[in-house]
């Protein structure tokens, strides 16, 4: 029996029936494509956009207005986290009473400590000793040093060009593209600093609330010279911003705070020793990308122009 042909017309619809499949398809592949990033902070985020450049998409989940000690693991970050091919974390001990939780929720191997999605900056860097080792202690104690390495640009700097390293692992065919960038981003932090330390007079004093802008120390003309916080984890007591004062008397500086840390201490140095009192983002804008970290750098340095 001879079989029948194909009737032109159911032939001409299953070739439009698997272009339009193919049409569908394409950009599930090319998205596919990318490496999914989803770093803690937006600064770790910031040097992923620009190193990764459109070969990645990234996710932020701290919000840079938040003290990313004091976060919930919150099923959001688990989610972004199941799909994420590499996992930025500072670090040290800052996200430690979060991120466990939400890793284990997320179920995906290959983001677990000691994988290669798992990136953890605080091993690329030399730390500072913390403060949290020191007296007494009423909150969180970091052992490894002071995580709070994010307001330093010149190690940022050295994340980056090891951030572009394990880019260039996970995506081989990009490999070249990522050190690059990782070479371009590290350059601009470091230029940056130099520019932005040469233009502010030296030997600066500083108080800060907790060591979360210590690492000032690194590039600005800045001295730590007095926390708000009695010891870490402990709220500005009277007793202790009397003690402050009596110590400080005489001198000129500045007082330094996070945006998400009460001004009481900082407004009561002001109106006895006569310092300005700044309250400054910790982090760029969740959404930044290394330009928005540079502008961090220059309201940090800003702060150290007012007199």
């Amino acid at each position: 029996m001879l079989k029948q042909p194909i009737p032109k017309t159911f032939a001409t619809a299953g070739l439009s029936g698997l272009a339009l499949l193919a049409a569908l398809t394409l950009p599930g592949q090319a998205a596919a494509s990318e490496l999914n990033v989803v770093a803690t902070t937006s600064s770790l985020g910031a040097l992923a956009r620009e190193i990764g450049g459109e070969q990645t998409s990234v996710r932020v989940l701290a919000p840079p207005d938040r003290d990313a000690h004091y976060l919930d693991a919150r099923p959001s970050f688990m989610a972004a986290m199941r799909n994420a091919d590499l996992l930025l974390e500072l670090g040290a001990g800052l996200e430690e009473g979060w991120l466990p939780a939400a890793t284990r929720g997320a179920s995906n191997p290959a983001i677990n400590e000691g994988q290669r999605g798992h990136f953890y900056a605080a091993g690329k860097v030399e730390l500072r000793r913390s403060i949290t080792q020191d007296g007494p202690n009423m909150g969180h104690v970091h052992e490894e040093g002071n995580p709070h390495f994010n307001t330093d640009p010149l190690r940022m700097a050295e994340v980056g060009l090891a951030l572009g390293e394990r880019l260039a692992e996970l995506d081989s065919a990009n490999a070249d593209v990522y050190r690059e960038r990782a070479e371009e981003t590290a350059q601009r932090l470091r230029e940056h600093a130099e520019h932005l330390a040469s233009e502010l007079a030296p030997d600066q004093n500083i108080v800060v609330y907790h060591e979360d802008l210590d690492y000032l120390e690194e590039w600005l003309p800045a001295n730590v010279v007095g926390y708000l916080e009695p010891a870490p984890g402990i709220p500005p007591t009277g007793r202790h911003l009397q003690s402050l004062v009596g110590e400080l008397e005489g001198m000129d500086g500045h007082v330094l705070y996070a945006e998400f840390q009460p001004p009481r201490g900082a407004e009561f140095l002001e109106r006895e020793l006569g310092w300005d009192s700044h309250a400054v983002p910790l982090d760029p804008p969740q959404d930044a990308g290394l330009d928005g970290y540079l502008e961090l750098m220059e309201t940090w340095a800003s702060t150290f122009r007012t007199r």
